[in-house]
């Protein structure tokens, strides 16, 4: 048994290049091989949001707390709220974020193919973030 106490992780900023506006990252878990999954708490202040992007072997958001946006590739942006969970398939190019005016905080968990949990793409752009 591993226990991995609150505060013992240090938070990271979201990197400019994968997100829009301010993203906090909270590392939750890095499960140990064989396993390959891991696990992080994605703050998103207003108007914040990811890049397109896709995952391998798919990607599962709780969302915990606020109003967030998320949207796949050719569908509608759909509102997110505390308590729903979003489920992304592998290779599915998606975005999420926060909404322009409520910040957003969400649990993703992804698993590793090859050692590599995300392909990351083009920013969405204010007019694509807009149109929700």
């Amino acid at each position: 048994m591993e226990i991995r106490r609150a505060g013992t992780q240090p938070s990271a900023k979201g990197p400019s290049d994968w997100f829009t506006g301010t993203v906090r990252i909270d590392p939750l878990f890095q499960a140990p091989e064989p396993a390959h999954v891991q696990g992080a708490s994605v703050t998103f202040e207003p108007g914040a949001r990811t890049a397109w992007h896709t995952h391998p072997l798919g990607q599962t958001l709780i969302v915990t707390a606020g109003c967030g946006c998320a949207q796949r590739e050719g569908g509608p942006i759909e509102e997110i709220h505390p308590g729903d969970v979003v489920w992304f398939a592998p290779g599915e190019k998606h975005w999420h974020g926060a909404t322009p005016t409520t910040a957003m905080t969400h649990i993703a968990i992804q698993e590793k193919l090859d050692g590599k949990v995300v392909e990351w793409m083009e920013q969405v752009s204010d007019q694509q973030y807009r149109k929700g």
